[in-house]
Parts: C-alpha cells; structure tokens; sequence
C-alpha cells in the first residue's frame, strides 16, 4: 500500500469485480482510455484481470486506488509494459467519473510516480492520451509530464480520428 494526501494505492480484491465493472463503463469513460477496443467489458474477463492481479507475478503492476476519506475504491492505475533494457515503463490512470476534478488523479499518478522511481529504479514513464481529454493533459502536465510527440489519427473514437499524444516525465521533473 502506498499514500498520497488524498489517496492510496493497494492491491485489487476479489469482491471488487462488479464495482470495477460499474464504474469504468460509465458512458464516455472507456472512450478516453487508450486501448484498442470500446466494447463492454465483461464480468468475467474483468474477474480474470482482478485474479492476475491477485496473484502477482512480473513486474507489470496494476494498484486500485481507494480514497482515504471515503475508503471507496475509485479507479485504477499501474504499469502497462516495462522496458528493463532501457530502463523505462508504460503507465495508464482511470478514475470513475464522479471523482474526477478533485485531485485524486494527480495525487494517485504522483504515488505511481514515486513507487515506479524509487522502487524500481526506472529512469522514463511514458504515457499516452487522446487529444480531446483535455483534463487528463492538465493532470499530466500538473505531475511534470512533457509531451514528446504526437501520433495523428491514430485512434478512431466519436465517429473520427483522434490523435495520440505521447508524454514522458523523468524523476527530476516529477511535482
């Protein structure tokens, strides 16, 4: 378990499948996300995912992220794909809709950074973003991430092509 001011990153339970379930297939919640399909999630393949990270095994980690007020758990982030040669990570951050604009995000993204840092001894985190989620950009940027560079029309969402942006933060940066 690691903590911010408002958050604190923890281990998935098992009983939380359906809460999971409920929050990330908020309408236009999965469509910010970057990954390649928008079709709903399924209770069992949530389950699976919620078991892998039960049980540990690599270096690709995946924390819930509960409040510290309400001890609700109210997203998810971790390490999507690790480089050990080059000493750098690829991360992802969601949080259920009704907790967005009020720090948690950047609170949670910081104690990510932190662990990923000072625990593993990582050099580079690289994440990526649509670029019509203006307040994921603003959360980033408010965590010291810079943009690296742009993919154009790389995702297909609302009926057109969105560009990718690419954005990286080093430990020296990090707010």
């Amino acid at each position: 378990m690691f903590k911010g001011k408002k958050i604190k990153l923890r281990a998935y339970k098992s009983s939380e499948v359906q809460t999971v379930l409920d929050l990330i297939e908020e309408e236009g919640l999965r469509d910010t996300l970057v990954i390649d399909s928008v079709f709903p999630m399924s209770y069992e393949s949530e389950k699976n995912f919620i078991e892998k990270c039960c049980n540990y095994n690599g270096d690709l980690f995946n924390f819930a992220i509960e409040s510290l007020e309400s001890k609700e758990y109210i997203g998810g982030c971790g390490i999507n794909n690790i480089d050990r040669k080059n000493s750098n990570v690829t991360i992802g951050i969601w949080l259920g809709k009704k907790y967005h604009g009020k720090g948690y995000a950047s609170d949670a993204l910081r104690v990510l950074c932190k662990f990923i840092f000072d625990e593993m001894n990582i050099h580079k985190i690289k994440l990526n973003y649509f670029d019509f989620n203006e307040a994921g950009k603003r959360c980033y940027e408010a965590v010291g991430f810079k943009e690296d560079g742009r993919h154009r029309q790389e995702q297909y969402r609302y009926g057109k092509y969105h560009d990718t942006i690419s954005m990286s933060l080093f430990k020296d940066e990090l707010k």
